[in-house]
């Protein structure tokens, strides 16, 4: 699908959108949009996204909640409505030509505008557009209030004053509390690892990705070293290696003194090996190769 045929600015274009189409560009653009990945273009740092997540995202749970927007059932309406959007330049099509030599891995990905705008699945899209500017306005006045507050702190009340002296010395109170924990709990375990067969954790959670309450449950619990994951029952470490050439038994030609079953099970044994290693690298590439990361 072509852009606009008037050449007019991103500005104007993202203005003529109906409010419907900037909700779903909003929804888009936020955290539950498709996955940002990080590019250059022009010179400058954009954000950008394939567009199979972005029909991905438009058929999800989360855009299913939202309300005064265009209904979405499958992945062709998904991929229309953003055929919609695209003429409006809040997204454009960009390639990702290989430079030479390439840059090192892990650095931004250089981007150039296609010439055709077209919406693809398989196509990347650079943003031009930062969100609500609404956000954007209060989240900056909130940053000057913030700061001229800190300067202008002699200037308090002298009640305001003492109560944020009471609530540093609790924050600080709090993880002198949390250090000493750590340290107690630590001399506990060395303790217990020489005099008991089994070591003791007292808060063995309190370091784990879990609550602030579940961090504190249970009040202790027995060192228990770390299980190792099993493997599957039809899977050995073995099977992941191909095998040595040196490891198939040699075909001898057959002569008269060569029983004609030694003959039949000599050749069938290198087939089965050759066919087996095979198998596994299929299944080895087809592992690492990731659609979503092309």
């Amino acid at each position: 699908m072509a852009g606009p045929s008037d050449a007019t600015p991103v500005f104007e274009a993202q203005k003529r959108a109906t409010p419907e189409l900037k909700t779903v560009v909003d929804f888009l653009r936020g955290k539950n949009g498709p996955k940002i990945r990080r590019g250059i273009l022009n010179g400058k740092r954009v954000d950008y996204f394939k567009g199979k997540t972005a029909i991905r995202t438009l058929t999800g749970p989360a855009y299913a909640k939202l309300k005064k927007v265009p209904v979405v059932k499958d992945e062709e309406e998904a991929k229309a409505l953003l055929g919609r959007i695209l003429p409006h330049a809040f997204f454009l099509r960009v390639d990702r030509p290989t430079p030479d030599p390439p840059p090192p891995s892990g650095s931004p990905k250089l981007l150039q505008l296609a010439p055709q705008q077209s919406l693809l699945p398989d196509a990347y899209y650079a943003w031009f557009y930062d969100g609500s500017p609404l956000t954007t306005l209060l989240g900056a006045a909130a940053m000057v209030l913030v700061m001229l507050a800190g300067v202008m702190f002699p200037l308090w009340p002298v009640s305001l004053r003492i109560g944020v002296w009471y609530l540093s010395v609790a924050a600080l109170g709090v993880i002198g509390l949390f250090i000493a924990l750590a340290v107690v709990r630590l001399i506990l375990w060395c303790i217990t690892v020489l005099a008991m067969k089994r070591a003791i954790w007292i808060f063995p959670n309190l370091f784990e990705d879990v609550g602030f309450v579940d961090s504190f449950i249970p009040l202790w619990a027995y060192d228990e070293p770390k299980r190792k994951k099993k493997r599957a029952p039809g899977t050995s470490s073995k099977s992941k290696r191909t095998p040595k050439p040196t490891a198939s038994p040699p075909v001898e030609t057959a002569t008269e003194e060569t029983p004609i079953a030694a003959q039949s099970s000599a050749t069938e044994i290198t087939p089965s090996i050759v066919s087996g290693g095979l198998k596994h690298r299929q299944s080895a590439t087809v592992e690492e190769i990731e659609d979503d990361e092309v």
